[in-house]
């Protein structure tokens, strides 16, 4: 029996509900199959993101700031769904099925965005190059054939990142320190196969939309998704299954609702008379702060219920434990911090939208071969990968030996991450009124769509860089503050609300865009963000941009400074013991 209990893993089951076979499950084979659908999921998102603005522009014929805005609120919506996805795999379906399912949707997104490309039905006339009106914009039924196709991309992609990175790590036992190395190396690995799926889509499908035709490059994704889903699918036996805990998100609500419920109840003389069921190992102390929620934990008559057999359960929506408040106390904790990083995202929605459209303008030849514009976001990526290498290989060592730290803390990663960002919009201004000073001794001219300016694209490599290595601290910094400084039992909500950032940036950059279009438009309808970027003053915006990220990097450094690691509590002190005891994880509150 104990050899039997030594070969399996005890908060996970295999594919037929028995306990997961450590032998025959589990381990770097699943883990990789599943990466696969990573890579795949990465390719179609990336690849429709930094080259969809030139099809809104120069295919579709929308102005300048509405092109920017589709592209913003496209991934806005595929980081929003992630609470979706995230909610279903913890509440319903577990994260094998979501991962499924939301493949099939992505897979279909794509295959209809392909075909809304390659029917002349679905896209305006081109435009007549030889004089310089305005083009026939695309109809309602042709945008809204695009933008179904992109909704089901981004509800696909929201399932798919919900939960590919939890089931991957589910492949490995915490409690095995072998397999716990593996989990640390399977990090690493999936950094790995996000970067490599985002230089596939900014070099070579990108070059394969411009090139060749935009519905081979989303067939090709369509294909890579259908194929990933196949190679998925064979590991079914070899997966392992954790038992889902229930969604954060609904302990949340419990804890916010029987606090609302009790408000007008006194607070108990004493807090060891607040309500507390979890084992003492696992408990949380109690703090002060947030006292109001405090209340949901004040026992009265109606907070239990009667269930089959006669035993009495609290009825959640009505009394909650002192861990579970402190446990939601510790996520609001989080919420100053998760604020001022939104705006970071918001700056990183230009890299992908107007950046992207001053590279359409610029002189982008080497020799015969021309650069797509969208591959000159394969310097943000470069930006980010230099950024990670440089920090492993030098910084972290240099930190370690001159002051023995292991590296920079995550709120210091963050607000290097922030300061970066802010100077690559400074660059960005700067590169920008070098070119609006070539477009106007250019003159007429440069009003025509597919002009190309005497300046070199390589104008914009600062920005592109800067904004990359500072997603390489923010990324990194945010990933591990929201992991490290949340309760354990609500890790994938943390890993959620990070998330949250990257839509929240987006859906605030697209916001803006509009203010800023209303605000600064003249009698012609031109003003900062015009409809033809050589007319506008794109150079002004982005020195806003810089102003915002400035001022918001002061809102960080004083929410960082009171900020402070939690105090060990029991239930951390006592971690280590829980981990080698014989409950389960989940069962520990």
């Amino acid at each position: 029996m104990d050899g039997k209990m030594r070969w399996s893993v005890a908060d996970a089951v295999d594919y037929k509900g028995f306990p997961a076979d450590r032998s025959k499950t589990g381990g770097w084979v699943p883990a990789a199959l599943i990466l696969v659908i990573e890579i795949s999921e990465r390719l179609s998102t990336m690849g429709i993101a930094v080259n969809l603005v030139t099809y809104l522009g120069g295919t579709m014929h929308l102005p300048s700031a509405e092109s920017a805005n589709v592209v913003s609120d496209f991934m806005g919506t595929s980081y929003l769904l992630c609470l979706l996805g995230g909610f279903l795999a913890d509440s319903f379906l577990g994260r094998y099925l979501t991962i499924a399912i939301f493949a099939m949707v992505q897979a279909l997104g794509t295959g209809t965005l392909s075909v809304a490309t390659r029917l002349p039905q679905l896209r305006p006339p081109p435009c007549n190059s030889s004089t310089t009106t305005t083009c026939q914009h695309a109809d309602r039924f042709q945008m809204g054939i695009l933008y179904l196709s992109l909704f089901v991309i981004a509800l696909g992609t929201g399932g798919l990142k919900s939960s590919v990175s939890g089931f991957g790590t589910d492949q490995f036992d915490e409690k095995d320190e072998k397999e716990k190395t593996q989990m640390a190396n399977f990090f690493h690995r999936f950094f790995f196969f996000i970067s490599t799926g985002t230089l596939l889509a900014v070099t070579v499908l990108v070059y394969i939309q411009d090139e060749v035709s935009r519905s081979w490059a989303y067939g090709i994704c369509c294909i890579s998704m259908l194929v990933a889903i196949a190679v998925f699918l064979t590991g079914t036996r070899r997966y392992r299954y954790k038992r889902s805990a229930g969604s954060p998100i609904v302990h949340i609500l419990q804890v916010v609702v029987a606090a609302v419920r009790k408000r007008g109840l006194e607070y108990p003389s004493d807090i060891a008379l607040l309500y507390e069921d979890c084992p003492e190992a696992s408990r949380i102390q109690h703090t002060d702060q947030f006292r109001f929620l405090d209340k949901a934990a004040i026992m009265a008559d109606g907070d239990n219920y009667v269930v089959n057999g006669g035993t009495s359960t609290p009825n959640p929506w009505k009394l909650r434990s002192v861990t579970r408040i402190e446990e939601v106390k510790m996520m609001i904790r989080l919420l100053p911090v998760w604020t001022t990083t939104i705006m970071f995202w918001t700056v990183y929605a230009q890299i992908i939208t107007f950046s992207v459209e001053q590279a359409t303008t610029m002189e982008r030849s080497i020799g015969s071969f021309q650069i797509p514009a969208g591959s000159l976001t394969v310097f943000f990526v470069g930006g980010i990968l230099i950024t990670l290498a440089v920090y492993d290989r030098m910084i972290m060592p240099l930190l370690k030996n001159w002051k023995g730290k292991q590296g920079f803390t995550n709120i210091q990663k963050i607000g290097i991450g922030l300061t970066l960002s802010m100077i690559g919009m400074v660059a960005a201004a700067l590169a920008e009124v070098k070119r609006l000073s070539v477009a106007r001794e250019v003159g007429p001219a440069a009003a025509r769509r597919g002009t190309t300016l005497p300046v070199s694209v390589f104008t914009l490599i600062p920005q592109f860089f800067l904004v990359g290595a500072a997603e390489g601290f923010v990324y990194t910094g945010q990933l591990d503050f929201f992991i490290t400084r949340s309760p354990k039992g609500m890790k994938t909500m943390s890993t959620g609300l990070f998330l949250t950032t990257l839509s929240l940036g987006f859906f605030v950059s697209s916001f803006l865009v509009s203010i800023v279009k209303s605000l600064t438009a003249g009698r012609e309808g031109n003003g900062w963000l015009a409809d033809n970027i050589n007319y506008g003053r794109l150079d002004c915006f982005y020195g806003l941009l810089a102003v915002l990220s400035a001022v918001n990097l002061g809102a960080f450094l004083l929410c960082a400074a009171r900020t402070k690691p939690q105090t060990p509590k029991a239930g951390v002190q006592m971690e280590s013991k829980v981990k080698s005891s014989s409950i389960d994880e989940d069962d520990v509150c």
